[in-house]
């Protein structure tokens, strides 16, 4: 065996043969060198459809250092009775110094069909690493395969951008948080605007603005506006606003919470420009007359602050995109930490669609 690693496949198998190749090609490994250990820090089982298993495969490669120590596809394809699969062990590095570990990733395909969905369980436990977590991912849907799944899962990333209407798509995240550990990528794309809202109001001048806060709007891509609401739901359930119905109007949703000193307006307004999931930019403007605008831009956001006197200044927010491969890395890695804002940001945003 090559010390770039292995690749084993075979048509019409069973998880114990999938199980038992791996499990050779890993003592193999070692026994080549004993400086290749394979990483154990969290399974990611993933369920796709077949005609879109290259690209997500391709997504994954982007996630860099914050890959999964094990990868189970699942490829659904229509038709399909048997399944066939191929897996290979990958080293984080080609090359090592005397002495130092060189770890290992395995990643295992799986070319199966729908018929398979309602017990993939019984096909994907004997494959998992035990005793670390397990991440689940099923970006096409498969409802069947998260149910059947979530008995071995303790983390369910989801998108609710991927859902044509916001109120299911919370409500679904709501379910999925009862049983699982959600973590939601239309969450995480709002995390550089969090911050950044955070770290302007975070000067002990400005902070008494926080309570004069009077409108809110945020703009977006057409399909993310669960991600805009999230982000409204976040200042609301930090700052103790009580978060009142959305209305349709003009193509947007409008509402407002009610908060300590007065009503806080809310607009979600859709911004057809907006090429990427996620938002395009925020305006927080305050009862005194101060405000602050972030605007997505070249090389970052690009972030104007007025104050009571209408004097303005400007200046550009680097590095706050990070891609959508960026995204789901950070997905992965938030599999294993616990971020407690996103829970009470949900229960705020669905009582926003109610």
């Amino acid at each position: 065996m090559e010390a770039a690693g292995a690749v084993w496949a075979a048509q019409d198998c069973t998880p114990a043969s999938i199980e038992a190749a791996l499990r050779g090609m890993l003592k193999e490994q070692f026994q080549h060198d004993e400086a290749y250990a394979p990483a154990r820090v969290l399974n990611l089982v993933v369920v796709v459809d077949r005609e879109w298993r290259g690209e997500i495969l391709n997504r994954l490669e982007q996630v860099g250092r914050y890959g999964a120590s094990r990868t189970i596809l699942c490829a659904v394809e229509e038709g399909r009775t048997t399944i066939d699969a191929w897996a290979s062990i990958t080293p984080s590095t080609d090359h090592h110094q005397p002495g130092e570990l060189a770890l290992t990733r395995e990643r295992i395909v799986l070319d199966l069909g729908p018929k398979h969905l309602e017990k993939l369980d019984t096909i994907v436990d004997p494959l998992v690493v035990t005793d670390i977590a397990t991440l689940l991912w099923s970006p096409h849907g498969h409802p069947e395969a998260v149910e059947a799944l979530l008995s071995l899962a303790q983390v369910v990333l989801i998108d609710s951008v991927g859902e044509p209407d916001p109120a299911m798509a919370l409500e679904g995240a709501r379910d999925l948080a009862e049983q699982a550990y959600v973590v939601d990528l239309a969450w995480l794309r709002s995390t550089p605007w969090r911050e950044r809202v955070a770290t302007t109001f975070d000067p002990p001048q400005w902070r008494p603005e926080l309570g004069r806060i009077d409108a809110v709007a945020v703009r977006h891509r057409p399909d993310s506006a669960a991600s805009a609401a999230l982000f409204c739901a976040w200042l609301a359930s930090r700052l103790g606003w009580e978060a009142g119905a959305f209305t349709t109007a003009n193509g947007g949703l409008h509402g407002s919470a009610h908060g300590k000193r007065g009503d806080v307006r809310l607009d979600l307004v859709p911004d057809d420009a907006q090429s990427v999931p996620g938002l395009a930019g925020v305006k927080i403007a305050t009862a005194s007359g101060m405000s602050i605008s972030l605007d997505r831009g070249p090389g970052g956001l690009a972030a104007t602050r007025t104050d009571a006197k209408g004097r303005s200044s400007s200046w550009t927010v680097l590095g706050a995109s990070r891609g959508e491969g960026g995204i789901l890395g950070e997905g992965i890695r938030q599999a294993l930490l616990r971020d407690p804002a996103y829970e009470a940001a949900l229960s705020c945003a669905e009582s926003m669609f109610r």
